[in-house]
């Protein structure tokens, strides 16, 4: 991936972190997209100063991406820092988990923009000057969750599945200007996302996991690095699984 920019949007900390580290260890200079809060502004400078220990190339650029203003701001930003943007990983999500009985209109709200309008507005932010370079690779987070759906996620599973048609809809409008936009629907990760949900949750998960083991944040950032690679160039609009074997067929 050398000579590769790749922007990856929550790539301060946990998965996001992961991919940042992961693609460039295989040469991408990278773009550490945070929330503007000062402890994101934080973690990001963290990630950013490791990828430069390890002797890559890195720099923060601090964007909500649910809010089109500081999205177009960012992407202006790293096209002028970087001449250029080749990857887009869309990573950035939260969750509001609770039964729909007392899941609050604003916890429906929170998840369905974070998760899947931030995706759109960056892929809609950055597509355009990877149509004139005739070359992007878009991947985007799904899960599990919008496959099979998952109890008391009804708003999570909802914006994962959207992330799914957004990506198959989008790879059919680009895919001549060889451009492919891809997803990775990972399975139970322990990131700083999930430390909140009870323990009894997390051990029973197990149970539903042929390979019976949560997986890595690195685990979905080798997927993800795939995909963005040179070599997935014929692989547009799919959805990979990465779940050790929760959601077949």
């Amino acid at each position: 991936m050398k000579e590769r920019v790749a922007l990856v949007t929550g790539g301060s900390q946990g998965i996001g972190r992961a991919i940042c580290e992961e693609l460039s260890r295989r040469g991408a200079t990278i773009i550490v997209n945070h929330y503007p809060s000062e402890s994101d502004a934080e973690k990001a400078a963290d990630t950013v100063k490791a990828i430069e220990t390890a002797g890559g190339k890195a720099m923060a650029l601090q964007a909500d991406v649910t809010k089109s203003d500081q999205v177009d701001k960012m992407i202006k930003d790293a096209l002028e820092a970087q001449g250029k943007i080749d990857i887009l990983v869309n990573n950035a999500g939260i969750t509001r988990d609770t039964l729909i009985m007392t899941m609050a209109e604003e916890d429906w709200d929170a998840v369905l923009t974070t998760n899947l309008k931030s995706a759109f507005l960056c892929s809609k932010a950055v597509v355009r000057s990877m149509m004139r370079q005739r070359y992007g690779r878009i991947v985007s987070m799904s899960s599990v969750s919008g496959i099979a759906g998952n109890p008391g996620q009804t708003n999570y599973s909802a914006s994962k599945a959207g992330i799914i048609g957004f990506t198959k809809s989008l790879a059919r409008e680009v895919a001549a200007r060889n451009i492919t936009v891809n997803a990775v629907a990972p399975g139970f990760i322990p990131t700083e996302l999930t430390q909140d949900l009870p323990e009894e949750l997390k051990q029973g998960s197990l149970g539903s996991i042929p390979l019976k083991r949560w997986g890595t944040p690195e685990e979905i950032a080798y997927a993800v690095a795939f995909l963005a690679s040179d070599e997935a160039g014929y692989i547009t609009g799919h959805i990979l699984s990465v779940d050790g074997g929760m959601v077949m067929g």
